[in-house]
């Protein structure tokens, strides 16, 4: 039952038969009425219709009112460009010296690829290409040009534009050329560690991903590829003439004195920024070799000596050991302490360079002459937990946090237990290994006054100084010792005519890479040093690997004899480039002696 009334119902037909009215009347009324309930029934419809599509577009514009309120608020955004239907974004900011030279940028060039179905001649075609490229496979390249199989293939992802014109004179329609960017580093083998190197990602034939491999350019690779950057280059910190000079000295450094390997780093002592930073051997990032399968990584040019090679660097953590007990007001300069034998520590017998006996020494006189004694005594009055306390607040527990991807493995070797002997052969730079990088980071500590500072290869735009690990009339009495060393002690070679050098040596024995122990002949030598010492501005560490100088009777392989010589050449060389004048001692008036003709 659907509750509709009848056009005729029954009982009102009858009644109206009795008083002798017509019957239709009555229904074409009920029609009537019916159509008017119909028609009031879709106009309610239709008006409720109405009032949804209404709300609908209210909401609408509210929602998109709102949203444009919000973007008018927001900051603007350069949205990331790239080709139509590819998600390959091809281009990559430059890298640039802290002139603005040019370090790393893109070129042009071109593509080889086959479409072996489309060959008329691909023998000859074959033929033809081992003519212009003969590093390639002739058999595989007629196995793939005539198997019918392949309906694509690369032949070469870069070629020259001599290249290029010299395939296209083979006139094989198989033969096709895709449009790209490549890494192109114009300076080669120059900051190769620091670069590191690119290669190509995702490849299409109308362009190619340029991705980092190693050095900045895997660090900042998101950054370099950018395109918000709007075509702004990457600053870096190292000065491109310091760095040339630094590195063909280090070079003929490491030729001179027969060694196997050898790092330097320059760092500016305020601002932590990394001047220049060699490692050797190197290579050219334009044909970056292969990373070794076998042997040591150590031996492989991608080893980057200054941030990844961590080695126990000798005498030179002696500053360290002598500035904290100033600091802790154990000793002064002038506090004198007995360093003849023996001296004996859980058992075992500390010694001296060549046995030599300095008796009683001043402070100062310890680290002038570098005695192990005087130093391992000094090292157990400040004791183990004060002694790792600060060596950790200089930075030596972790990475230098460089923006280099290879940092992360130049983590520093610590003893697993931290006894008294530990504390006394750490005192002397042995029984914890670093990389040069951190020793370079804490001679600027007490270049610039007491204050950590943090390595960078990021141009800064003025110091940053990190916590005070040491007070500065500390810094300035260890810097005042360092000197010394130059002028009375077993750096004499760093007294550079012109510019005060102070400095430590440090000579370690090489660990042997299986069974334990050291070797007898093979040493790593180090020359930690900051300049001018007067007024300090940058610190420069020099280590070679395994040197041995030759020209006297017998071989000699102290950092005194090696690395010494080769900072002395290096801070000649590079003060200049740095807008250092040097400084002369003029002799006073009554000492000059006027000649006249």
């Amino acid at each position: 039952m659907n509750g509709r009334i009848p056009l005729r119902p029954l009982a009102r037909v009858l009644d109206a038969r009795r008083r002798g009215e017509n019957p239709d009347a009555i229904e074409r009324e009920n029609l009537r009425i019916r159509h008017e309930q119909m028609r009031d029934k879709a106009r309610v419809r239709a008006e409720g219709r109405l009032l949804v599509l209404g709300l609908v577009f209210f909401c609408a514009f509210v929602v998109i009112g709102l949203r444009m309120g919000m973007l008018a608020q927001s900051e603007a955004e350069e949205p990331r460009a790239q080709l139509p239907g590819s998600s390959i974004i091809a281009s990559r900011a430059d890298i640039v010296d802290r002139q603005g030279r040019v370090l790393a940028t893109n070129m042009e060039t071109h593509s080889l690829y086959a479409h072996p179905h489309q060959m008329i001649e691909p023998l000859r075609a074959a033929d033809e290409l081992m003519k212009i490229f003969p590093d390639l496979n002739h058999e595989r390249l007629v196995k793939d040009f005539t198997n019918g199989k392949r309906k694509f293939m690369w032949v070469k992802k870069k070629i020259s534009p001599e290249q290029m014109q010299a395939v296209h004179d083979i006139g094989e329609p198989g033969l096709l050329f895709g449009p790209r960017e490549m890494r192109l580093y114009p300076n080669g083998k120059l900051a190769s560690h620091i670069l590191g190197g690119a290669s190509f990602g995702r490849e299409g034939v109308a362009s190619a991903e340029v991705i980092g491999t190693a050095g900045i350019e895997r660090f900042f690779d998101d950054e370099l590829r950018d395109p918000a950057r709007g075509g702004a280059p990457l600053e870096l910190s190292i000065d491109l003439t310091v760095q040339a000079a630094t590195e063909r000295v280090l070079s003929s450094g490491m030729k001179l004195m027969n060694a196997k390997g050898a790092a330097s780093v320059l760092l500016d002592v305020h601002t932590g920024e990394i001047i220049a930073m060699a490692s050797l051997p190197d290579f050219d990032p334009n044909d970056r070799p292969r990373p070794p399968v076998s042997g040591s990584p150590a031996d492989s040019p991608l080893f980057n000596h200054a941030v990844q090679g961590v080695y126990e660097l000798g005498s030179t953590f002696k500053i360290f050991a002598a500035a904290q007990a100033l600091d802790l007001g154990l000793v002064k300069p002038d506090t004198v302490i007995d360093t003849s034998p023996p001296m004996k520590v859980s058992g075992f017998r500390i010694g001296e360079f060549e046995g030599h006996n300095y008796g009683k020494q001043t402070v100062e006189g310890i680290i002038q002459h570098s005695s192990n004694r005087g130093t391992g005594k000094i090292a157990l009055a400040i004791g183990p937990e004060r002694q790792q306390d600060f060596l950790k607040r200089m930075g030596f527990f972790e990475p230098t946090g460089v923006e280099l991807t290879e940092a992360s493995g130049g983590k520093p070797l610590l003893p697993a237990r931290w006894t008294e002997l530990s504390t006394v052969t750490i005192s002397y730079g042995h029984g914890l290994s670093a990389s040069p990088l951190h020793l370079a980071a804490g001679y600027a500590a007490i270049a610039n006054g007491g204050h950590k500072i943090s390595p960078t290869l990021l141009k800064q735009d003025g110091p940053h100084y990190g916590p005070q690990v040491m007070s500065e009339k500390v810094a300035n009495e260890a810097a005042h010792m360092l000197r010394l060393v130059v002028t009375d002690g077993t750096a004499s070679f760093a007294d550079v005519p012109g510019y005060k050098v102070a400095g430590k040596t440090g000579t370690a024995d090489k660990p042997k890479e299986r069974g334990g122990g050291y070797y007898k002949d093979k040493v790593i030598a180090t020359f930690s040093s900051i300049f001018p010492a007067d007024d300090p501005k940058y610190a420069l560490v020099v280590t070679l690997d395994e040197p041995v100088e030759t020209s006297g009777s017998r071989p000699r392989r102290s950092a005194g004899w090696t690395a010494v010589p080769v900072a002395a050449e290096m801070i000649g060389r590079i003060a200049p480039l740095l807008g250092l004048r040097p400084e002369y001692d003029v002799p006073e008036e009554e000492e000059v002696t006027l000649v006249r003709n």
